[in-house]
């Protein structure tokens, strides 16, 4: 008797497709070009001469002197630099200490910013807080002939911004969840529930501290003073300015 031929069987798929391997790398594309902006800046200013590097801090530097009314602010250029120097101060660093802690610190808390925001909102958001920051400055230090240079309001403005998601319940330093993106879409905290959570305090006494030390210290570290005003002014702009621009909140209104 003919045996039936065995019937070939399809090959064994496994239980689970594999995982990708994750990258070690992982940074929203807009924190990644807003560094590169930042560091070809200071590199392109490595290569020019002092005397074009002096113009450029005139032209694009913080300077409140430039808004008082004393015959040495004619001194400075006006006209746009009026305007524009608001924000483009955020885009010049005294040294490379100076940036490289800056974008260590938009990496931190800006990039959760961006897994929430879209790249347009993220940019008007970091554009608000480094005003917001200069606006501070200059209403303590009005007429100060010393110009100001740096990201540090914006991304304090980031870190404030961060801060109202990142230790809410399911949100990515609250549970691990780092990784995840669904993290970073939770709800926002209130004020009061940012003032009351234990998490947001510690790092708010942190982060003084920081700018306590630098402020004090900022000359031996950094080879000029830090402007810690500015700091302040960012991060509470970032606080009132998150609010208003959160897309997750617009969307559940």
């Amino acid at each position: 008797m003919t045996e039936p031929l065995p019937q070939s069987q399809p090959p064994q798929q496994p239980p689970f497709p594999p995982r990708p391997a994750a990258p070690m790398f992982n940074l929203p594309s807009v924190i990644v070009t807003l560094s590169a902006i930042l560091i070809g800046i200071h590199v392109l200013r490595q290569f020019i001469s002092r005397d074009a590097d002096f113009e450029l801090i005139l032209q694009f530097a913080f300077w409140p002197l430039r808004y008082a009314d004393v015959p040495l602010a004619a001194e400075l250029p006006h006209g746009g630099a009026d305007v524009w120097s608001f924000v483009t101060y955020a885009f010049l660093h005294g040294g490379w200490e100076h940036l490289i802690f800056n974008l260590a610190w938009m990496v931190a808390f800006g990039s959760a910013i961006a897994q929430r925001f879209d790249s347009f909102s993220f940019v008007v958001f970091f554009v608000a807080c480094a005003v917001g920051g200069a606006l501070l400055h200059l209403a303590l230090h009005p007429g100060q002939d010393i110009p100001v240079i740096g990201a540090s309001a914006a991304v304090s403005g980031l870190t404030a911004g961060a801060l109202m998601f990142v230790f809410q319940r399911g949100g990515p330093l609250a549970g691990g969840r780092r990784t995840d993106p669904a993290a970073y879409l939770v709800r926002a905290m209130s004020v009061r529930e940012l003032l009351s959570n234990a998490q947001v305090r510690l790092f708010f006494l942190l982060w003084m501290g920081i700018n306590l030390v630098f402020g004090l210290w900022s000359g031996p570290i950094f080879g000029s003073s830090i402007a810690w005003e500015a700091h302040v002014g960012g991060f509470v702009t970032g606080l009132i300015a998150f609010p208003l621009m959160d897309p997750v909140r617009r969307r559940r209104a």
